[in-house]
């Protein structure tokens, strides 16, 4: 088989992989993984007591990956777990995990607040406009694919 990806998707793909690198560094940074990051990121977007299952939902990562990454920054003393309803459990920062956050995750916030603020309002539109309707059709022609191999939307890792 023998199949190439046009130049758009390479330097796309590029992108993308760019970008997530970016965020790999800044967890590295901070000592985290990347997924113990996008939680701590999560419950500062969000604000203390959002659920593991938003957070699973929110970022694409199995809830297998968020309880392992929750029990480490636990173990770290970063967060503490209020039961909520049924098995529901909420997250919240504790003191040093509100220490850290401010120190590793709201300058990333605020780094990629200056990003939108240096692009033009029509320039933000248009790449939200564009990775929305990007997502959109990529969710349309790979559908079929995740039905013939027996997945359902959002499984996965």
């Amino acid at each position: 088989m023998h199949i190439r990806p046009e130049r758009e998707l390479k330097e796309f793909n590029y992108l993308y992989k760019e970008m997530d690198g970016i965020y790999h560094k800044l967890a590295l940074h901070a000592g985290l993984s990347d997924s113990a990051f996008y939680i701590l990121y999560c419950i500062v977007e969000f604000g203390d007591g959002c659920l593991q299952k938003d957070i699973a939902e929110h970022y694409y990562i199995s809830k297998q990956t968020v309880n392992s990454s929750i029990k480490n920054l636990k173990t770290k003393g970063f967060l503490t777990l209020v039961p909520g309803k049924g098995r529901d459990m909420h997250l919240q920062l504790t003191a040093d995990g509100q220490r850290f956050a401010e120190a590793y995750i709201a300058p990333v916030i605020d780094a990629e607040n200056r990003v939108f603020a240096e692009m033009s309002a029509a320039e933000t539109r248009q790449l939200l406009e564009l990775t929305k309707k990007y997502t959109e059709l990529l969710r349309k022609n790979t559908g079929e694919l995740l039905a013939y191999h027996g997945e359902k939307e959002g499984e996965g890792s």
